[in-house]
């Protein structure tokens, strides 16, 4: 008997891993972020937050929508309920007072996301210019940084965690190996090609060329940026705010938006697009394709005036 209840709690054991281990760790961290501020909620008002009720979590997002976006809500939702999955609790987060909860925030708020702005090609010149222009001694890093996280539709985590043998110069270009991302959580992993620019200047592959050949003239060991995902942000923040333009608009994400938009307006075709950026549903595309068409077929370069 006691061989039985030892070896089921072993599986327990190896369950609750095995639950931590379906998310990546940078995931992970953000779940329990956001779980630790519903836990303050619940200390604050005198409420158990594992295992909680649904009535609690509609209260919760009630108070949180007076500040926070529609999506944030979600996603605290998402992250309490990940956070009982694995300390083993069931929590219905489709309970109808949570669901009749969230429709009404949404027709109060509306639940279009306020987003950084993309960097499109001109405000790209700006900043990679620049760089060119600043004497600091990250000015190779942060130009190859930018140029193939734009050219690549990079997500941050992936711009900072591939590592010099992850990369391969060919006569075309380079390819770069994406061992996991946020919809490759199983670690399948991708190839992005990025081809040779016809403007030296901005382009990705010679400049990735030319810090490669500076940092690893030792060792040919590590990651190629070796930053944070915050660190790409803040990189951003600098330039933009040096060329001229307001860095309260731009973010980490803007790189990867950029390329999105950018490739759009050219014409690049919804499922090339979606190849680079790794996007698994049409729906974000589809936006980014809408705001680079907004002007392009606007209804009224029809009328003369």
């Amino acid at each position: 008997m006691n061989n039985i209840i030892t070896d089921l709690k072993n599986l327990e054991i190896e369950t609750l891993k095995n639950l931590k281990n379906s998310k990546a760790k940078n995931t992970l961290r953000a779940y329990q972020s956001d779980f630790k501020d519903f836990s303050s909620f619940c200390i604050k008002n005198g409420f158990p937050s594992v295992p909680t009720q649904p009535k609690i979590i509609a209260l919760y997002i009630t108070h949180l929508s007076k500040t926070s976006k529609f999506s944030t809500l979600k996603r605290r939702i998402a992250s309490i309920s990940v956070i009982h999955k694995i300390k083993g609790h069931y929590l219905d987060t489709k309970h109808p007072i949570i669901m009749e909860n969230l429709h009404g925030i949404k027709r109060t708020l509306g639940s279009r996301q306020n987003t950084k702005k993309p960097i499109l090609i001109n405000d790209l010149k700006l900043i990679i210019k620049a760089i060119s222009q600043d004497k600091g001694k990250f000015k190779l890093r942060d130009k190859a940084l930018i140029l193939i996280g734009f050219a690549g539709g990079f997500r941050r985590s992936e711009l900072v965690n591939f590592e010099y043998d992850d990369v391969e110069f060919v006569p075309e270009g380079v390819k770069i190996l994406i061992k996991r991302s946020k919809t490759d959580q199983s670690g399948e992993g991708s190839i992005k090609a990025i081809p040779y620019f016809e403007n030296q200047e901005f382009c990705p592959v010679i400049s990735l060329k030319n810090y490669i050949k500076n940092k690893f003239e030792i060792s040919n060991k590590g990651r190629i940026f070796n930053i944070s995902d915050k660190s790409v942000a803040l990189i951003i923040k600098k330039y933009a705010s040096i060329s001229g333009l307001d860095s309260n608009k731009y973010g980490g994400h803007s790189l990867r938006s950029g390329f999105a938009t950018t490739a759009a307006e050219f014409g690049a075709e919804e499922r090339n697009i979606m190849a680079m950026t790794g996007h698994k549903t049409t729906q974000m595309v589809r936006r980014y394709i809408h705001d680079a068409n907004l002007f392009k077929n606007n209804a009224l370069n029809k009328i003369k005036l």
